[in-house]
């Protein structure tokens, strides 16, 4: 299978830059599976899993959370607001986060502070589920 380069940056940094088989991920419009030879391609991405499939094997899991997803010829450039890779995340900080969110939501200061709370709900259980699998 041919490969095409992948970058992920964040605002934390460069996660990957190299070469890969695919990039699998959440959109605002769904899942989304990137190929080399994918046409021209530009996405703002949702809150879901990422998986990074290289030639190494066992795909590269991570939480990934808002930005664009852009694929040119030249490659693919992935640009989240959140990323972190499965063994970088810590499960209590998770919980932790998924509690407070819960208690936020439960006893909201405004409409504004309820739907936040709603967002880092789903942030939350999104690095439990990654992280637990």
């Amino acid at each position: 299978m041919a490969d095409f380069h992948l970058k992920i940056v964040s605002p934390d940094g460069v996660f990957f830059d190299g070469e890969a088989r695919q990039l699998s991920l959440r959109s605002i419009d769904g899942d989304v599976a990137i190929l080399a030879g994918h046409i021209p391609y530009l996405t703002a991405v949702g809150i879901g899993e990422c998986r990074v499939y290289t030639d190494d094997g066992e795909p590269r899991r991570a939480a990934c959370c808002g930005g664009l997803l852009n694929v040119t010829k030249e490659g693919v450039f992935l640009a989240p607001t959140t990323f972190e890779w499965a063994e970088d995340i810590d499960p209590e900080r998770a919980k932790h986060a998924k509690e407070k969110a819960l208690s936020r939501i439960e006893n909201p200061k405004n409409d504004a502070s309820k739907q936040l709370a709603k967002i880092k709900l789903q942030r939350a259980e999104l690095r439990l589920a990654v992280a637990g699998k």
